[in-house]
């Protein structure tokens, strides 16, 4: 019932049935087939999602590409780390702006830290004396299993993300979101309100296996810069060519970010089911 009201408005608003029916097709073929990541000589298709996202959705700022360390060896060659190259410490929400900002590739390793959440987010140190109530409340990654993360802009990175991160409005967020409640999307998107932002947006999608919309934490709002009506959107690598595929489906026509406007109009043109329902209610049908 409720994807039909959905499709009955979708068809209201203008998109033809036929591009309805290929929206679906698209999107359950992505699910249904592409349940593994590109490889790693697809790194060009990576690349171009990041151009295309920032593209299609007019995006104020690049997505990010997230990887997490197993050993030195895997951090990309000329990553910037803030304490051996910079002399300083940053928190992680700022390595994230100064990827998706200044377009750097940042790696963290235990040392280059300054806030202790992503620190026990990501398993790096073990979750002691205050942490150790708080952590309760946030998913962590095993101690002793990665020694660091890596971020880069989407659209260049020179590794394949574990996460991608696509900073956004909430309009933005919506034209997103929708298409996947044609193929019943809806139930693998999670939502996090709460602290940490960091480890949410990392931590949540490569355990759970999830899209995960994340609201950014004070911490982010007041050292990283995050701007006051931007949420995050986490995807898990595999989910990539599901998401890209469901913005694709419609044809570009309501979802492209690029094609959505707002026109106040009274007594505006409506679908014939609004029509038919009004009617039976014995209200204005015309």
């Amino acid at each position: 019932m409720k994807n039909e009201f959905l499709r009955r408005e979708v068809l209201g608003l203008g998109i033809s049935a036929a591009a309805l029916a290929a929206s679906g097709a698209s999107i359950s073929a992505a699910q249904a087939g592409n349940n593994t990541a590109p490889g790693t000589s697809d790194l060009s298709t990576f690349n171009k999602y990041g151009e295309e996202l920032e593209t299609s959705l007019l995006l104020r700022t690049s997505p990010i590409a997230v990887k997490m360390l197993e050993k030195e060896e895997d951090i990309p060659k000329g990553a910037f780390r803030p304490k051996r190259d910079g002399g300083y410490h940053l928190a992680q929400c700022q390595a994230f702006g100064m990827s998706r900002r200044e377009g750097k590739t940042v790696a963290m390793l235990k040392d280059d830290h300054w806030c202790p959440t992503a620190l026990t987010a990501y398993g790096m140190v073990e979750k002691t004396g205050m942490m150790a109530s708080f952590g309760e409340s946030y998913k962590s990654f095993e101690v002793g299993k990665y020694i660091g993360i890596v971020t880069a802009p989407l659209k260049s990175a020179a590794f394949i993300p574990d996460v991608v991160l696509i900073y956004m409005n909430n309009a933005q967020l919506r034209g997103v979101l929708t298409p996947m409640s044609f193929s019943g999307g809806a139930s693998q998107v999670a939502t996090e309100l709460f602290l940490p932002s960091c480890g949410h947006s990392v931590v949540d999608p490569m355990i759970t296996g999830k899209y995960v919309v994340v609201l950014p934490d004070p911490g982010e709002y007041q050292r990283a810069l995050a701007a006051e009506d931007e949420m995050i959107l986490a995807v898990p690598v595999k989910k990539m060519k599901d998401l890209m595929a469901s913005m694709k489906g419609m044809g570009g026509k309501m979802y492209s970010h690029r094609e959505q406007y707002m026109a106040m109009q009274p007594d505006f043109e409506r679908p014939q089911f609004y029509k038919d329902m009004f009617k039976a209610w014995g209200l204005d049908s015309k």
